[in-house]
């Protein structure tokens, strides 16, 4: 991924308090014939937009303008989901899509789409698109909030999944565990 876009050519940033129509709306404005696009939606009030860096900074002051509350630039290596990872997605496929794979045993919800993935090979091609596609988080939680799920479980350091699954289903049991001690205050979700 770092070989598509080299340190300090791609950015992201959050940006918060503004709807996503407008988001893509800055982003379109903003452009100018570069690369800028949402590449996390990740909660109501909450998305996060990937592109070349001077495209980022130029849709990030256009989303103040449009009223967003803040935003966050985001310290990372390179701007992830979106179309200026498509090589490293075209580079990825192959290994990914080389894999022994099995069929789930529980359908996975792929946050590129927010669709069930029921076999192996339906898993393997989500992971090959969310490489330069949107991750589609606040769908994710939405899909599973319609199948019944109520406990959800953040396995990992942090808990910025399980606030974000807090503000989508508000009626969520949510537990974080970034250590083997913790199991007891995830089986309580359960009992």
């Amino acid at each position: 991924m770092q070989e598509a876009v080299p340190v300090g050519a791609g950015a992201m940033s959050a940006i918060l308090g503004l709807d996503h129509a407008s988001i893509v709306r800055a982003c379109r404005e903003a452009a100018e014939g570069d690369i800028v696009s949402p590449a996390n939606l990740n909660a109501p009030g909450q998305v996060v937009i990937a592109g070349s860096r001077d495209a980022v900074a130029r849709a990030s002051a256009r989303a103040r303008e449009l009223g967003a509350k803040r935003v966050v630039p985001l310290p990372v290596s390179a701007p992830f989901h979106c179309a200026l990872m498509a090589p490293a997605q075209e580079r990825l496929a192959p290994e990914l899509r080389a894999l022994a794979v099995s069929d789930p045993r529980v359908p996975v919800i792929a946050n590129v789409d927010a669709e069930p993935k029921r076999d192996g090979s339906g898993a393997v091609d989500a992971l090959v698109r969310q490489v330069s596609a949107p991750v589609l988080w606040e769908d994710v939680v939405r899909r599973l909030a319609s199948e019944g799920v109520r406990a959800y479980v953040e396995v990992g350091p942090g808990t910025v999944l399980s606030g974000l699954v807090r503000k989508i289903h508000r009626e969520a049991s949510v537990a974080s565990l970034d250590h083997p001690d913790g199991l007891d205050a995830v089986e309580s979700l359960f009992r």
